[in-house]
């Protein structure tokens, strides 16, 4: 594959790494909150023992196993374009 373009496609991919380390870490942010508030919704839920009580914690459970896989699936993303980016380094450094 000819330099420049093994340049820019490394360019490319070191951009969208950038950006899924950054959504990564707003994503962190927001699941802390929500982990937190699912939290207290469970407290919530024992000391008052209400069907609207439980099903307030159930929600935010919800909504946190839910925030959690899409941090498992950007995590996913990141580790695949950290190897794509480590391959094409390799293929740059080994290139003519």
């Amino acid at each position: 594959m000819h330099r420049v373009l093994l340049e820019r496609r490394l360019r490319d991919v070191h951009a969208r790494l950038v950006q899924a380390r950054q959504e990564l870490a707003v994503l962190d942010e927001q699941l802390a909150v929500v982990r937190e508030s699912a939290d207290e919704a469970r407290v919530r839920a024992l000391v008052s023992e209400t069907p609207l009580a439980t099903h307030e914690h159930n929600e935010a459970e919800r909504y946190a196993d839910v925030m959690t896989r899409a941090r498992e699936a950007l995590c996913q993303t990141v580790q695949d374009l950290e190897r794509r980016q480590d391959e094409l380094l390799a293929a740059v450094g080994s290139g003519p």
